[in-house]
């Protein structure tokens, strides 16, 4: 059985939408209210870029949210436990940010442009939403907005190649998270090492969406003497190396979580003396150990995929739930995220997930699977 999904207004199409379907896109999931290419019809070869070449990624529908004005810096730090004051222009910083309960509620990468304007680069909720309430209620002097940023990503091995035939070989002195404001042959963008994979790249963030198919061509033909391809954000790459995912992995509507049962500890300021979003909760959640962990699990045979968490048994009890699961053939097994308890996160026996009538034996393994 097929499916198709249908083009409508109320799902927007990226700036890079035309290249993709011209380049063989063969399916789109939606994200951020916008179409984003799953698949270009050769799953393994797309991972196979990834993995030892370079692939390009049509990643428009990675939002940005825009804090601009004398209180955008006031507003970045209220919306994150993470301390950013020293955070400097041109750095990016991976926040968590939380509800007033302490729940995650996205993990997006902050940028800051200026000392008056910030992007969020946010995973897939409407975090416009919340960030201009609050800068609302607050009363304070930011305007939030979504800029007219597309992001386009080169990944893998040889997106260093790739990216220095484009702009030359100052990007190699960028650090991870590091960007600057440049143009290509007039085209405006900023440009980021970064990208949701562990195997390396940068980000094209588009700042004029008619030149999206431009900018497109632009890199396909400086990535054409590394065989450069199209492809997407790789589940099966991140669950090896162990990226997180929200809405995969934790989701405030359903399966919320806490940071510090995601493993964001080590980012939460709990003694230093700004405010934030969620501090008292996340106050209280700090003097207890987190009751669940997140945890890789090997799983044996190939089960069918599912799109929803599944639960984790040991015996007839349930102890947790995989978020995600695939098959690995570099692990050579499939392999999952699942949050569990957290006294059973360092050694546990006879686990298992059930779909259907049939149970699948489940192991635990270290996060990541490889790097």
């Amino acid at each position: 059985m097929s499916f198709s999904i249908n083009i409508g207004p109320n799902i927007r199409k990226s700036a890079y939408f035309d290249a993709t379907v011209r380049d063989g896109v063969r399916g789109f999931s939606v994200y951020n209210h916008m179409y984003i290419p799953g698949n270009f019809g050769d799953p393994d070869g797309e991972y196979d870029r990834l993995i030892n070449g370079v692939a390009m990624w049509d990643v428009a529908a990675q939002r940005q949210v825009q804090l601009q004005g004398p209180d955008a810096g006031r507003l970045a730090q209220y919306l994150t436990p993470r301390d950013l004051s020293k955070t400097k222009v041109g750095q990016g910083r991976y926040v968590p940010l939380c509800d007033h309960a302490g729940w995650l509620i996205n993990d997006p990468v902050l940028l800051k442009l200026s000392d008056d304007c910030y992007w969020l680069s946010v995973a897939d909720s409407d975090i416009h939403l919340w960030a201009a309430a609050i800068g609302r209620e607050r009363g304070w002097s930011v305007e939030v907005s979504e800029p007219d940023v597309s992001p386009l990503a080169i990944q893998g091995p040889k997106a260093e190649e790739v990216t220095a035939a484009l702009f030359g070989d100052w990007v190699l002195d960028l650090r991870y998270f590091g960007f600057r404001q440049t143009e290509l042959d007039g085209i405006p963008l900023v440009l980021a090492r970064s990208g949701w994979s562990k195997q390396g790249g940068f980000e094209l963030y588009l700042q004029d969406g008619s030149r999206g198919v431009e900018l497109w061509d632009r890199v396909k033909a400086a990535g054409a003497p590394f065989d450069i391809g199209p492809g997407a954000p790789n589940d099966i790459e991140r669950l090896e190396t162990g990226l997180i995912s929200y809405g995969a992995d934790m989701r405030w509507q359903d399966f919320r979580a806490s940071p510090f049962e995601m493993g964001f500890g080590p980012l939460i300021d709990l003694q230093g003396g700004h405010d934030f979003v969620g501090r008292a909760a996340l106050q209280r959640m700090a003097a207890d150990p987190p009751a669940r962990q997140r945890v890789g699990l090997l799983i044996a045979d190939r089960p069918p995929l599912s799109g929803e968490p599944i639960p984790v048994w040991q015996g007839d009890e349930q102890v947790g739930h995989v978020a995600e699961f695939a098959y690995s053939a570099r692990v050579g097994t499939t392999i999952g995220h699942a949050l569990i308890r957290s006294d059973l996160a360092e050694a546990a026996t006879g686990l298992g997930i059930r779909l259907g009538d049939r149970t699948y034996a489940a192991t635990l393994h270290p996060i990541p699977f490889l790097k």
